[in-house]
């Protein structure tokens, strides 16, 4: 019988460069925990980062009233609508202090093709890129659909999910074209520093890298950690730096697929072009939603942020109770990520644990509680609990694991 895991070959259906990319493992957690819910399991789902609020009535009229305008019913520019590239450089201006024209904005359907649409604008195929890892599932991915390779830098708990300017340096060859930083992170909820922010910002200057910085969890930073945008730390940085941004997870609009990129004028003309061919412009409902959203205030967004750093204190306590769990206080973002190394080796309910992704698939199926292993982050031995739901739910699911694991 043909091994299901086995890629695509030359003679296949599918092309290799297709083939090759694996289905989103956040995505599939979630799909599996909705449908198990919808055929009535009583399923706990801490699998996919979506804000469990309601997008801010505020956004939601605004698009009623722009569903309403006829005009919103035809094509519109695929860099974005121009009200809503204003809204972006402004609130960019706000809330990072960085000062950017509207025509260095292309608005895109969600970060996701952004990411794409700058890894496709910037990498020839053998470029690399330097990607930090634990490490979101969808950057390698999008790093090698645009034929760059990346180059792995690891990091555990021992250092807070961060890595230093000289594993970057050792990670870097003739062929480093990118680096890829991201702060607050998605899975770990690392938060670098202004300091070290400048600092790997000061050494990708020096030696002449590109940077693409992922700031969509900007507004979630929790404590006494701060987010700081790179290219406002090193203005010498500027024109060799991509920010990819999005209004998902600030305003719980990530059904709405709306996120932008920002960068020097030459990067997204030929990233627009791309788009033009790809999807064209975003939904306009939705473009004039998240106007609305970034033109607002963020009191809705204060609100979502005090609930989720109440829930982190409460999963990460809740954590270090599962027998084998050591879990690390995320200081941004709204994930935990529990080291579960102890457990690995034990037989529960009469099965061999060998891999977080053994240890997920038996949460799963033993007391129906929906995780993500750390294998979908490049790290086997974690697992990624999202607390974007709400307490009786995160008290709950993690109840059902500690009583699994006793």
């Amino acid at each position: 019988m043909k091994d299901a895991t086995i890629r695509p070959m030359a003679n296949s259906r599918i092309s290799k460069r297709i083939g090759s990319i694996a289905e989103s493992a956040t995505l599939a957690v979630d799909s599996k925990a909705k449908a198990l819910k919808a055929a009535g399991r009583p399923v706990i789902g801490f699998g996919a980062g979506e804000p469990d609020f309601p997008t801010p009535d505020l956004i939601v009229q605004a698009a009623v009233a722009a569903a309403q305008n006829p005009a919103m019913h035809r094509y519109s520019a695929t860099n974005g609508l121009p009200a809503l590239r204003e809204a972006i450089a402004k609130k960019t201006l706000r809330d990072s202090g960085f000062e950017v024209d509207p025509a260095q904005v292309l608005v895109t359907n969600g970060g996701k093709q952004a990411l794409y649409n700058t890894f496709a604008t910037l990498l020839d195929p053998g470029d690399e890129v330097i990607v930090v890892n634990p490490y979101w599932t969808t950057y390698p991915e999008a790093i090698a659909l645009a034929g760059g390779t990346s180059v792995i830098v690891p990091t555990d708990e021992t250092s807070g999910y961060r890595a230093t300017v000289a594993q970057l340096e050792a990670a870097r060859t003739t062929r480093t074209k990118v680096l890829l930083f991201v702060s607050p992170s998605n899975p770990t909820g690392a938060v670098y520093s202004p300091a070290e922010t400048k600092a790997i910002g000061d050494w990708a200057v020096a030696n002449n890298l590109w940077v693409v910085t992922d700031e969509i969890y900007e507004h979630l930073v929790y404590g006494d950690a701060k987010f700081a945008s790179m290219p406002v730390l090193c203005p010498a940085l500027v024109d060799k730096c991509v920010i990819v941004n999005g209004v998902a997870k600030t305003y719980a609009m990530t059904g709405w697929r709306v996120g932008w990129m920002i960068g020097p004028k030459d990067v997204i003309k030929a990233a627009t072009n791309l788009q033009s061919h790809a999807t064209s412009n975003v939904n306009n409902i939705a473009q004039f939603a998240a106007a609305a959203a970034l033109n607002g205030d963020l009191s809705a967004v204060n609100e979502m942020k005090t609930a989720f750093d109440r829930r982190r204190k409460l999963i990460v306590a809740e954590l270090n109770k599962v027998n084998g769990f050591v879990c690390p206080m995320p200081e941004g973002a709204f994930y935990a990520y529990p080291s579960v190394k102890n457990v690995l080796g034990r037989t529960i309910s009469g099965k061999q644990i060998n891999s977080s992704a053994d240890l997920a698939a038996l949460i799963l199926d033993e007391v129906e509680v929906a995780v993500v292993p750390g294998e979908a982050f490049g790290t086997p031995g974690y697992l990624r609990l999202s607390y974007a739901l709400g307490d009786a739910d995160i008290l709950e699911g993690v109840s059902r694991i500690q009583k699994l694991l006793a």
